[in-house]
């Protein structure tokens, strides 16, 4: 069993990356090189700006190369809520943005012909106990309701073979829009595609300190200082202390993944007939899907925190992923490994100008899509070409309690595995 991302196994960083070191004055300095920095670079570069992204490692060091890969519309706080809390207008917007965010990464993955194994056959959710299935049945006539949605379709249990090959569950959703791709297939393409725009990659450029200078910005690196007009933060779960005051509005917890040996074309028909992306309605959720080679991979966590032992983290997946498919005992598991992701205190995704810095973060697991919209529509606010966007109009949320280490999430977990055992 390997102890690194299989995705970057099987596709490793390209050698012939355009790289370089930063230039001395940029337009937009972007640091982070994942999903949300490179659509911003491509969008501005487009524009005709002069960007440059500083990524603190390699081009894919952080999740947007080892992710799950699962393309959905969709966000983390459910659509009801939001629209409790945000409003019916803005609510709503929000709502369309997040299929508009699907269909913006496959028009992207047609323009700039990046081939990442797309497979645009939709995902479903799978009911963990009969009272999902039952809030399944009010979602769905919710959605045709209240912002005229469609694209779903209930699975009861007794047509659940049809979509998956496991007794697990009592029920799904079908969600028609999204697919799976590799994502390391995908951040790679996009970093040549925003380089062929004119963006300078910038990697191994860990920014240290961001100073304002003269209407603009100086950014501090380990390889050298760049003056900028405008700064945009797209660390995600990988935000340090550069920027405190926007490090205290996220916190980091830990996914974790594996998959196994690839299996038989029998088999993968059986455990997944329509090759959808799938995840089970848990608050401690797993996610899985087949990989385009054949073999089944699974992720998740039954704790928060980022810093747990893989091989713990693989022997606990690999039962969960037994109790769900029986038939894959005793199929090897062939790696396993860890990833960071971005949570907000409202459970929201956002963007932000704090003194004057953007940042755009916040996906909870739901970044794969999420990630370049919000990159994209940032760099349309920097570039002047919109003045607002749904993710602009969110209030940004703290808690006092918190000043860049999440002390709490042992005792989220504790509640979370509550809620689980009582749902």
């Amino acid at each position: 069993m390997k102890m690194i991302p299989f995705w970057k196994d099987e596709f490793p960083h390209p050698q012939d990356l355009p790289s370089s070191p930063p230039p001395r004055q940029v337009d937009v300095a972007i640091v982070g090189g994942g999903y949300t920095g490179l659509h911003a670079a491509l969008r501005l570069a487009q524009y005709g700006a002069n960007v440059a992204v500083l990524e603190q490692g390699y081009i894919g060091t952080g999740a947007s190369a080892i992710n799950g890969g699962q393309v959905a519309p969709g966000l983390k706080l459910p659509i009801r809520q939001i629209f409790k809390k945000y409003g019916p207008e803005l609510g709503g917007q929000l709502w369309q943005a997040s299929g508009a965010a699907v269909n913006y990464l496959e028009q992207t993955l047609e323009q700039e012909q990046i081939d990442c194994d797309y497979t645009a056959t939709g995902g479903i959710a799978l009911a963990f106990r009969p009272s999902h299935y039952s809030q399944m049945e009010h979602e769905a006539e919710w959605l045709a309701q209240h912002v005229n949605y469609h694209e779903t379709e209930l699975v009861p249990r007794h047509r659940l073979r049809e979509e998956v090959g496991s007794e697990a569950f009592y029920g799904g959703i079908v969600e028609k829009l999204g697919g799976g791709l590799q994502p390391a297939k995908y951040v790679y393409g996009l970093a040549r595609a925003a380089a062929k725009a004119g963006a300078c990659l910038c990697e191994n450029t860990k920014a240290l300190k961001i100073n304002s200078a003269n209407g603009g910005f100086e950014v501090i690196t380990g390889r050298g200082n760049l003056k900028a007009g405008d700064v945009l933060m797209a660390t995600n779960g990988y935000t340090d202390g550069l920027v405190p005051v926007i490090q205290r509005r996220i916190f980091t917890i830990g996914s974790y993944m594996i998959v196994t040996a690839p299996l038989s074309p029998r088999m993968q028909h059986e455990l997944s007939p329509k090759n959808r992306v799938m995840y089970d309605t848990k608050w401690f959720l797993n996610y899985f899907r087949l990989t385009p080679d054949g073999r089944m991979s699974m992720g998740g966590r039954n704790n928060l925190s980022p810093n747990l032992d893989v091989v713990d983290s693989a022997r606990a997946l690999g039962e969960a992923l037994v109790r769900i498919f029986p038939q894959l005992r005793g199929v090897p598991i062939t790696h396993t490994w860890s990833g960071k992701l971005g949570v907000t205190f409202n459970l929201m995704p956002y963007i932000d100008r704090v003194d004057g810095i953007y940042h755009a973060f916040g996906y909870a697991g739901h970044g794969v899509a999420l990630s370049g919209y919000l990159g994209k529509e940032a760099a349309d606010l920097i570039a002047g070409r919109a003045f607002t966007s749904p993710f602009f109009r969110i209030p940004p949320a703290t808690s006092i309690f918190y000043h860049g280490e999440a002390w709490f999430l042992p005792l989220v977990a504790r509640y979370y595995r509550v809620l689980d055992g009582l749902s």
